[in-house]
């Protein structure tokens, strides 16, 4: 039990599974041993508010971000002072990623950038940094696992896509190409985000939007040879059931562990319903000129309990991806593709097709907010409003 240290709204286990991170409502990190349920280690006052994300950039340094704008970085081997604090956001720090292939830390908050880091060079005083995106009513950003695409979510309901990612060069507005978005019910364009954002008003985590909001279609104006220019940007709405008529709200961004797919947590500007899907990455060049086709495809759904309104609800692939671990009401639902657990490619819809449930889990006497898969373990990790851990593991 955590119920001093706040909500828990981020779980994350070490890429070996020797430890569990767990980042609280109440400015504190606490660290566990997932086989022995022990507890390591608090890291007290972590920061000057509520710590949102921790990343592993590898076995034993990981980062943390806060609502106190800030970016900490800390090694195992010596948790008692941070390895630095990195400063550069001017509202609340929500993600954090990391790129294997050069070394560079990758973060966005509430103040609509994506800010890159070189923690290379990472001294005392922080780490040389520079703004690489920015658009409004940012939510969640991710990374592709081989690091060729960017993926971000807004309040607003789009889902923006950056193509063959290029993480040395800085996207200033006007300087990447854009794959231009319009609604597949009318012939009306939007506006690049990189421009001026889309249209809507209203608080950061709900939008009003003057008009319904549907899956869009794309166009190309210009391709090199071979693909798409470095960093294009790509501007979808994602279909969401049942929200045809009305705007929503991407709380949660996922990627399949083998770059297939995305998850997406969507709630209706209401806030009366939320959903689960899944969107299959569609490569390739458009088929037809006059109708090209969108990077991602709806192919898995489901409806989710309604409650916890106004907390984001974080959800999670198995390792091997053939699973979902979803916050539900006060547990988890495990959740297929089908009912063996087939992986995603063998199982592929014509059309939208209900996510299967495989089992659910109820241990809290709260509303779950966050849940984990350990990279290494059959064990799963869960987290809810009042601050309790629980673990899971399957009988054999």
């Amino acid at each position: 039990s955590t119920r001093t240290h706040g909500a828990v709204f981020n779980l994350e286990y070490s890429p070996d599974g020797s430890v569990l991170t767990v980042a609280c409502e109440q400015t504190e990190v606490l660290l566990f041993d997932p086989i022995s349920s022990k507890h390591i280690k608090t890291l007290s006052e972590a920061h000057e508010d509520c710590v949102n994300n921790i990343r592993f950039l590898d076995n034993r340094l990981f980062a943390t971000c806060s609502d106190d704008t800030t970016i900490a970085l800390w090694d195992l081997r010596k948790l008692n002072t941070k390895v630095c604090t990195l400063h550069g956001h001017t509202s609340w720090v929500k993600n954090i990623e990391y790129d294997t292939n050069t070394r560079l830390l990758v973060t966005s908050g509430f103040d609509g950038n994506v800010i890159i880091w070189d923690t290379n060079r990472c001294t005392e005083e922080g780490c040389p940094h520079k703004k690489f995106f920015h658009t409004r009513f940012l939510m969640r950003m991710r990374l592709t696992p081989d690091c060729s695409k960017m993926l971000i979510s807004t309040s607003s309901g789009y889902l923006l896509i950056l193509h063959d990612l290029d993480l040395n060069k800085s996207l200033e507005v006007g300087s990447y190409p854009i794959l231009r978005a319009r609604r597949t019910t009318s012939s009306s364009d939007i506006t690049s985000s990189g421009s001026s954002g889309p249209r809507a008003v209203g608080s950061p985590c709900h939008q009003n939007n003057s008009g319904p909001l549907s899956e869009k279609t794309l166009s190309r104006p210009s391709q090199r040879e071979g693909g798409s220019p470095r960093n294009s940007l790509e501007v979808l709405t994602p279909e969401v059931p049942g929200e045809r008529d009305r705007g929503n709200c991407i709380t949660s961004l996922q990627l399949h562990p083998k770059g297939w797919a995305t998850l997406l947590r969507c709630s209706s500007n209401t806030d009366d319903q939320e959903w689960t899907c899944v969107y299959e990455f569609q490569e390739g060049a458009p088929v037809r000129p006059v109708s090209p086709r969108c990077s991602l495809r709806l192919t898995h759904c489901i409806e989710e309990a309604n409650v916890g309104r106004g907390y984001i609800k974080e959800l999670c692939f198995s390792p091997d991806g053939r699973m979902i671990s979803s916050p539900h009401g006060f547990g988890i639902r495990l959740l297929g593709f089908d009912a063996h657990c087939s992986e995603l490619v063998d199982c592929l819809p014509r059309e939208a097709s209900p996510l299967r449930e495989i089992r659910s889990l109820y241990s809290h006497n709260d509303v779950v907010l966050t849940t984990k898969f350990s990279p290494t373990h059959c064990q799963i990790a869960s987290g809810c409003l009042s601050g309790r851990v629980s673990l899971y593991q399957p009988k054999f």
